[in-house]
């Protein structure tokens, strides 16, 4: 996934901070907000959003379904009223085993640094 990691902890992101960890354009954030009703940035004067954690791991499961396994917005949005949660997990295991495969290599690449 796309999903670049935040370092510190905040309650509130932009929506260029959220564009960015997506790598998307922020007009497709504004245009998911209309397709999918739970995306529901708070907006403060201005029409400022202000995106919050669950938010953003909403945009997640959209992203995860509409660029990562290419679906459209109406299968995504279906697959989403089916079983919101059985996605939510397989991403959440997908997303660790990234991770572990990450780890791997770092250790494969320090061992092969030590002989």
């Amino acid at each position: 996934m796309a999903l670049k990691k935040e370092k510190g902890l905040k309650l509130y992101y932009s929506i260029k901070e959220v564009a960015e960890m997506f790598d998307v354009n922020e007009s497709l954030l504004r245009y998911w907000e209309k397709e999918f009703p739970f995306i529901t940035p708070q907006k403060v004067g201005g029409n400022i959003r202000q995106y919050k954690k669950e938010d953003i791991e909403n945009i997640r499961l959209v992203y995860h379904l509409v660029k990562e396994r290419k679906m459209t917005l109406a299968g995504a949005k279906q697959q989403l009223k089916q079983n919101k949660e059985a996605t939510l997990n397989k991403i959440e295991i997908i997303d660790r085993l990234k991770q572990i495969r990450e780890e791997l290599t770092a250790m494969r690449k320090a061992l092969d640094y030590l002989t």
